[in-house]
């Protein structure tokens, strides 16, 4: 069973089981939908994600990331608590002081969406001493990609992500932006850690099995281990596409971390977790394949 408001999210990426219509924010309707199914473990995706949006409004994302996490929170532990798969996020670390960043780097956050995230990591380890409910935190790197099949992709509006932006603008022939070419790396443009999205749901699945068989509760980063500069990933998708892509300098945006790269060496020990589709290429050629079929 899937649980959405569909005010950012798509029917047509529901594949599996029926669709409940509902807020985040409204603890009666998601207690009730609860009782009805009363399932074994519940993921928690529901949050808004756009890291420059989160820094001019705040309230947003306070009201839907926190205190939505804080009604579903509630509903969960009056109809019994369940495992718990949080989808959390490399933006509870803020500006890193070691590359790569491990779970147990310090967590500053440096925008309200990587606050929002860690205030509700900050739940989960309270409600796991006080209700006992057993959860594994999953912070992402940058997901990237698409389902190899073509089934379903990245589905945005406005859409924020570079991978697709900079796929749109080959499939147009429009330039795309670079926010920020004065960081303090090689090209002077940010680096991230691009994790395909089918080992993202790979990782879901091994954390949900291992909650069910008894594991402790956990933080675990899920991250390729390799950095990408922008500039690198727009020349990676000129060869995939085989196109030219222009390019428009703009200025910083606020909230944005100079590199992000993470270890995963512990989801490798507690899940046996390892990126499969490790390659910027594949993941690249996945998220262009799904553009060009629809």
């Amino acid at each position: 069973m899937s649980y959405d408001n569909l005010s950012r999210g798509n029917r047509d990426a529901v594949k599996w089981g029926p669709l409940e219509i509902g807020d985040v924010v409204d603890v009666e309707r998601l207690r009730s939908v609860l009782q009805h199914y009363r399932p074994i473990a519940v993921m928690h995706f529901s949050a808004y994600a756009y890291v420059g949006e989160s820094v001019q409004k705040p309230l947003l994302y306070y009201r839907n990331n926190i205190g939505g996490s804080v009604a579903l929170l509630q509903a969960l532990v009056d109809c019994g608590p369940v495992p718990f798969v949080f989808s959390s996020s490399c933006a509870t670390y803020g500006i890193p002081e070691a590359i790569p960043i491990s779970e147990n780097h310090p967590q500053r956050p440096i925008s309200p969406y990587g606050f929002s995230k860690f205030a509700v990591e900050q739940m989960l380890g309270d409600l796991g001493t006080a209700c006992q409910l057993p959860s594994v935190i999953l912070r992402y790197f940058n997901a990237a990609g698409s389902d190899p099949e073509n089934e379903i992709g990245e589905m945005h509006d406005p859409e924020t992500h570079l991978i697709p932006l900079v796929l749109r603008a080959a499939q147009a022939g429009n330039p795309v932006n670079i926010f920020g070419t004065d960081y303090d790396t090689p090209d002077g443009t940010c680096i991230r850690d691009y994790v395909h999205v089918a080992d993202i749901a790979d990782a879901h699945v091994r954390a949900l099995n291992y909650l069910l068989a008894g594991g402790k509760s956990c933080a675990l980063n899920l991250a390729n281990s390799q950095g990408y500069s922008v500039k690198e990933v727009i020349a990676t998708a000129e060869r995939v596409c085989n196109r030219a892509i222009s390019v428009n300098v703009a200025a910083r945006r606020p909230g944005d971390s100079p590199v992000l790269v993470g270890s995963a060496l512990r989801a490798l020990e507690v899940l046996g977790w390892r990126p499969r589709i490790s390659k910027l290429e594949n993941q690249i050629d996945d998220a262009w394949n799904w553009l060009r079929s629809r």
